[in-house]
């Protein structure tokens, strides 16, 4: 058994992309360095005349929640095709069902009821995102076996529900990003160009409606143009993130920080930019473009339709948050409450997000030495080739 599992590492370690993983340990290294700079901010913020916690509570906490994320990575990425596949369809049913009952059960952080109290809080939208993307990949892949079948209108259907949902908590950010994930997806199985106009005329559509008869989203647009509303947070953190220059003005030395609303979630990219500086910050940017590239890459040779939409729909939401939360950085976007993935502190997101890059490290494995013949390592040694064979 111990042969077999050193074996099936060996498998692992010559498939798996080894250039995403490091991208990956390096932006999750800049998150840990971040998390140490914001944890005063909210320790202060959250402090009370009974209760004073620790300047560095938070990222003693994020360090924890890392060993686990990296775990459940590692986990996730020695599964094999049919075992993820699966297993993400199954989560995705289970947490569409909790989404149904976070309006009923859930309880409420900062004006959001977001979470599901399982012992430690859960927000079920988190883990839904990356099954989400291996669902609507299967769903939509049917196409290839019957070209009749409706997979654009039970998928549309699908998403519909779950932007309703979200938009009970409310929770716009997130509606707006599995909208976006899903009409990347539609477009890459092979969706007319004019139902996409079509589509995006309807995503316009919604948006007025969200703005006209939503007030968390009137809010939010409101103060993004200045309106006058309370939420001044996007301002704030603008001006924080600015604060440093290129430079930064060292390692907790910020003052904007100690300010700032949720500094070590949603707007960590400026805690980056006051205190390590805006070089730091295209540093950032550049780790999640080359994660995008890197597997956009791997698929360049790929030819099976649900390997290509599972692997864009995971990197299109995983991409899709982190463009979100910068551009809310950069005043450039409305507020939406979002964390930056891998970097950010949390619970359910640190899990959920190390879930999403196992998913995306199992689905672009690759055999080395059979790649033109589009076979597994793993299956070519339990045919019994050995596999020095494989090298010759």
């Amino acid at each position: 058994m111990r042969l077999d599992r050193k074996r099936e590492l060996r498998i692992w370690w010559r498939e798996i992309d080894r250039v995403l993983l490091l991208l990956v340990l390096v932006l999750m290294a800049v998150g840990t360095l971040a998390v140490a700079a914001a944890s005063p901010a909210t320790a202060h913020r959250l402090s009370t005349a009974d209760i004073t916690l620790p300047d560095l509570y938070f990222f003693w906490a994020h360090i924890r929640w890392q060993m686990l994320g990296l775990m459940v990575l590692v986990a996730t990425s020695l599964l094999p095709r049919e075992l993820w596949r699966r297993g993400s369809i199954l989560l995705a049913a289970g947490m569409l069902f909790l989404l149904f009952l976070v309006p009923i059960i859930g309880y409420e952080v900062n004006g959001a009821k977001r979470w599901i109290r399982f012992g430690l809080g859960v927000q079920p939208s988190e883990f839904l995102k990356p099954a989400f993307a291996i669902t609507m990949a299967w769903i939509l892949s049917w196409k290839m076996r019957d070209a009749r079948l409706p997979v654009i209108g039970i998928t549309g259907a699908i998403v519909g529900l779950i932007t309703a949902l979200l938009m009970l908590q409310p929770n716009l950010g997130a509606a707006v990003l599995f909208i976006g994930t899903w009409l990347v997806m539609v477009m890459l199985a092979g969706l007319p160009l004019q139902r996409i106009g079509m589509l995006v005329g309807g995503g316009m559509a919604g948006l007025l409606a969200a703005y006209l008869f939503y007030d968390n989203a009137r809010h939010r647009i409101d103060a993004f143009f200045g309106g006058p509303t309370p939420f001044d947070h996007v301002d704030l953190a603008n001006r924080t993130l600015t604060g440093g220059g290129w430079t930064g003005s060292g390692f907790w030395l910020g003052e904007n920080k100690m300010r700032l609303p949720e500094a070590h979630t949603d707007y960590i990219f400026s805690v980056i930019g006051e205190e390590l500086g805006l070089m730091v910050c295209a540093i950032v940017v550049i780790l999640y473009l080359a994660i995008l590239l890197r597997v956009l890459i791997r698929l360049m040779d790929e030819d099976r339709l649900f390997i290509i939409l599972a692997a864009s729909g995971l990197v299109a939401m995983f991409g899709g948050q982190a463009f979100i939360n910068i551009m809310v950085n950069l005043q450039l976007f409305p507020s939406k409450g979002m964390t930056l993935p891998l970097v950010s502190y949390g619970g359910s997101s640190t899990i959920a997000q190390c879930f999403t890059i196992g998913l995306l490290l199992a689905v672009t494995r690759r055999n080395p030495y059979l790649a033109r013949d589009k076979f597994d390592l793993r299956d070519t040694l339990e045919k019994g080739v050995p596999e020095k064979d494989l090298k010759a």
